[in-house]
């Protein structure tokens, strides 16, 4: 079975993101990304799968400018087979991606997609659940187990309420969340392996997606400065701010 992974490339998440002069967006000249952290839990999944013998190929495919590329041989770094890069310009929005992957599942006839449930940039968590609804493939949100056994794959969840457990049928789509796995670091031997692995590049212009946006950023401000804290002389004080000023209890 083959195991489509699509990845994204974000702001590191340990970097502190500014905004921009003029409020259009957040800095990304000059500042270190990397893998989006549910994606390196996704390729990690699909990893352990093809260890287990479950999977016999794992590729990954990213949606970006050129310099997504480093993610992707990243990607391959941490065991993944092969890798598909589509140029596109960055800041598509979900439903373009979604279709983008369709006509990608189309080609490579994938047994299981696997994906991040949100990337931490747009923080939309979207692509997973359109993609379902446009292949017309079983879907398994927020995933925190998966299981394959033959035509289908048992899938637990998080929910507001505890957990659910899915049973699908194959092919599907998986979206990881934060305790599925923790993600391998990619040793030094198999990063210089990853420069030799194959990593075929497309164009957005050759799926026929229309890329035109219908959302507009109008405006982005950063959180207000955290106020310094006071001390107070006794705990009927405390209770006072936090009832008055805090307004907590």
């Amino acid at each position: 079975m083959k195991v489509l992974v699509a990845i994204k490339r974000v702001i590191d998440p340990y970097v502190k993101v500014r905004v921009k002069n003029d409020g259009s967006g957040v800095e990304t000249n000059n500042v270190k990304m990397a893998m989006n952290p549910f994606c390196e839990i996704a390729v990690e999944e699909a990893v352990r799968l093809k260890e287990a013998g479950t999977v016999e190929e794992v590729v990954v495919v990213s949606v970006g400018e050129a310099s997504c590329q480093e993610q992707l041989r990243t990607a391959l770094a941490l065991g993944a087979d092969r890798a598909i890069h589509i140029e596109a310009e960055t800041g598509l929005e979900p439903l373009t991606v979604a279709k983008v992957l369709q006509s990608v599942m189309e080609k490579e006839q994938p047994g299981l997609v696997l994906m991040g449930k949100q990337s931490i940039d747009s923080d939309n968590n979207q692509v997973a659940q359109m993609l379902s609804a446009l292949t017309g493939r079983p879907q398994g949100t927020f995933a925190s187990n998966v299981t394959i056994d033959g035509d289908t794959v048992t899938v637990t969840r998080e929910v507001d309420g505890g957990l659910e457990t899915l049973q699908l049928m194959l092919p599907a789509i998986i979206s990881t969340d934060l305790r599925l796995n923790e993600p391998r670091y990619a040793s030094l031997p198999n990063i210089m392996k990853a420069k030799k692995k194959p990593m075929e590049q497309l164009m957005l212009a050759d799926f026929g997606v229309d890329a035109s946006q219908h959302q507009e950023v109008l405006n982005v401000v950063p959180p207000p400065e955290r106020q310094g804290g006071v001390r107070v002389a006794s705990v009927s004080e405390l209770v006072d701010k936090l009832k008055n000023e805090a307004k907590v209890i």
